[in-house]
């Protein structure tokens, strides 16, 4: 179902954001992000001698390589279009970022790692959020399947809980993961032994 008709209005600001997955040969695995800033106008800018309409205010990428339990092996940034000629100087920070996991406690670990002055916003927001998303999603289903042939996931899935779908009294939980169903009342309903995951990536 779409969104309602807006109201009159023009066009400003666009922003771009694309992230894919890699899974490589060596076992490793590429997570990519970027992240492209334009306005519909034209302005003046001092470091650029102005930014024309539709041309990239920011345009910066990044690279993650991470192992099977999303542990950051190596970081490349890239910043192809930056509103200020100093902004790049700062790529060299990001290198902090190896050795962290993402997961529980990412968003923390980033911020005090890259956060305020030791960083780029729109690099760190990248990271945060779309690029280490798209990490969730490319490596998981790929664990959840190998849990599957080995019997199921031993411990509580990290996704329950997380969403209105992912209600540990809902409907799906009760389906794919029938031992960590917790029914309305609090109890847990599931054999901790069993299980029958449909396979969905989600």
């Amino acid at each position: 179902m779409p969104l309602s008709k807006p109201d009159a209005r023009r066009h400003v600001h666009t922003r771009d954001i694309q992230c894919l997955g890699y899974e490589r040969e060596d076992g490793l695995w590429d997570i990519e992000g970027s992240i492209r800033d334009s306005k519909t106008y034209s302005f003046d800018n001092i470091d650029r001698g102005g930014v024309a309409a539709g041309e990239a205010i920011h345009h910066m990428l990044v690279r993650l390589t991470i192992d099977a339990e999303m542990t950051v092996v190596a970081i490349e940034v890239a910043m192809d279009s930056v509103p200020y000629s100093l902004c790049g100087d700062i790529t060299p920070s990001f290198q902090q970022l190896k050795g962290l996991k993402i997961g529980a406690g990412w968003r923390r670990a980033v911020m005090e790692k890259i956060g305020g002055l030791a960083g780029c916003t729109h690099v760190r927001d990248l990271l945060i959020g779309p690029v280490a998303v798209t990490a969730y999603q490319t490596i998981i289903p790929k664990r959840s399947r190998k849990q599957d042939a080995e019997g199921g996931p031993k411990r509580r899935p990290p996704v329950i809980g997380t969403c209105h779908a992912y209600d540990p009294s809902g409907s799906i939980v009760q389906r794919r993961w029938p031992q960590f169903f917790v029914d309305p009342s609090g109890h847990s309903t599931g054999d901790p032994t069993g299980d029958q995951n449909t396979g969905d990536d989600g």
